[in-house]
């Protein structure tokens, strides 16, 4: 019997088989201890303590555990296995970027090594047919993405804050996406006082000295801002800041402007006709580009005024001054005040450099004293365009520009020809009502500006 439980014991700790399967003197051996089991337990002692524990947890019978029991566990079991496989053999998408500064001398080669990359690597992204990767700059930026593994999966070729080229790295080759981000675009409404000079007031309601010197430009064709600001005039501007990740990145466009001088308000407004050509118009329609800037330099102050019986400062005695003196620091950028040829551009002992402009057949500015000359005769200008740079050459006390303006030979006074000049052109009459509908809310806003700014004087003028 003792033979026979061990056996039984032994095939109870073997994996489950069916019946069918399970050999006979398994099952012989197994049904004689159930038998023996059965008719000794009853008298078995109360006192024995194992014996008890033996009563309270019972064998469980081999027909429940096979079709309860076992498909359960085995089916948990099962389950398990399959996640944990599925979570390791799942790819991870997770990419990780590195990013380096363009040096001097640097190339693609050096950066791909520097970044830990192969020489094929380097080959075959400098082999794309499109892109940017052979053309480095100091102060650019190059990323690479990577996998966990270290496989190169993307460049990034940062062109400039906005613009990046990107190369995707697929199929042993790259190719090329160009992508460009748009920043957010605010509008600002920004008033200032003039008390002393345009700059010192536009700094005074917190505008850039690039936004003041676009204004000085687009009212460069109506006013001379060193002679004709006065104490209590205005300026008024609507424009664009524009922002790059909730963070200020630049200025964008001015969108409308107002400059309000010995009680005349000057207006121009941001607008791109039918045709789709841009530019600044008053209300009226006016272009506010006009033939001639009423001053042809950056100027910071202006030693004297068109005086025809002016004492020459060298010489001492009453020579006509026909033109206007912009004394400015040596070196200031000297503008072209129209578009034109240059008919002269050479050196005397009275003019120093100096560079003579025809503009169409009646026109001539002419720019004396000059440090430097950065044009030659017959080249053609543009209006703005920079021509040379304030100096103190030829018969010249200190640095300034010496500038004068001819009309069929005949000199005439810089600051009031312009009232004699041709008109600026205009938008036609059939583009007035479009101009109007689109500049509209533009105007709305600097009458807003416009009626603060006089209240604020009127309120101030009444404390005193």
């Amino acid at each position: 019997m003792t033979s026979l439980f061990k056996k039984a014991i032994r095939a109870g700790r073997e994996p489950l088989q069916s019946a069918t399967q399970m050999p006979r003197k398994h099952l012989a051996a197994i049904g004689f201890v159930l038998l023996f089991l059965a008719v000794v337990a009853p008298f078995t002692p109360s006192g024995d303590v194992s014996a008890n524990r033996d009563a309270e947890l019972p064998l469980p019978q081999p027909t429940e555990l096979a079709s309860d029991a076992l498909p359960a566990a085995t089916e948990a079991l099962t389950d398990n296995v399959d996640e944990q496989e599925l979570e390791v053999a799942q790819p991870t998408s997770e990419i990780t970027w590195a990013f380096y500064q363009v040096r001097p001398g640097d190339s693609l080669s050096k950066m791909m090594t520097r970044a830990g990359f192969s020489e094929r690597d380097a080959y075959i992204a400098g082999k794309t047919p499109e892109g940017s990767l052979t053309q480095l700059f100091p102060g650019q930026t190059l990323g690479f993405a990577t996998k966990p593994s270290g496989e190169l999966t993307e460049i990034q070729h940062k062109l400039s804050a906005l613009e990046s080229m990107v190369y995707h790295h697929e199929d042993g080759k790259f190719r090329v996406e160009r992508q460009i981000r748009e920043p957010e675009v605010r509008i600002v409404e920004k008033s200032g006082e003039i008390t002393s000079s345009l700059f010192l007031a536009g700094q005074a309601a917190g505008l850039s000295d690039n936004l003041i010197m676009e204004l000085a430009n687009l009212f460069g064709g109506v006013i001379d801002f060193v002679l004709d600001p006065r104490e209590g005039d205005t300026l008024h501007v609507v424009y664009e800041t524009l922002y790059l990740d909730d963070q200020y990145f630049s200025d964008g466009n001015i969108i409308a402007a107002a400059f309000t001088n010995k009680g005349e308000t000057f207006t121009a407004y941001r607008y791109t006709d039918a045709s789709g050509r841009l530019g600044y118009f008053n209300e009226r329609g006016e272009s506010m580009r006009k033939a001639f800037l009423m001053a042809p330099l950056d100027f910071t102050r202006i030693s004297s005024n068109f005086n025809p019986r002016r004492v020459h400062p060298v010489y001492k005695t009453s020579r006509p001054h026909r033109g206007t003196d912009y004394a400015a620091p040596k070196g200031t950028p000297v503008f072209a005040a129209g578009d034109g040829r240059v008919i002269e551009s050479d050196y005397n002992r009275a003019n120093g450099n100096y560079v003579f402009i025809q503009h169409g057949e009646k026109y001539v500015t002419k720019y004396l004293h000059l440090n430097k000359r950065h044009v030659k005769k017959n080249q053609r200008v543009s209006q703005s365009q920079i021509i040379g740079t304030v100096g103190s050459t030829g018969t010249a006390t200190g640095p300034h520009l010496h500038y004068e303006f001819l009309v069929n030979g005949v000199h005439q006074n810089p600051r009031t020809i312009h009232k004699k000049l041709p008109k600026a052109k205009s938008l036609a009459a059939t583009e007035m009502p479009r101009f109007k509908a689109q500049t509209q809310i533009q105007q709305e806003a600097l009458a807003r500006l416009i009626s603060e700014q006089q209240a604020t004087q009127l309120a101030k003028l009444n404390t005193q």
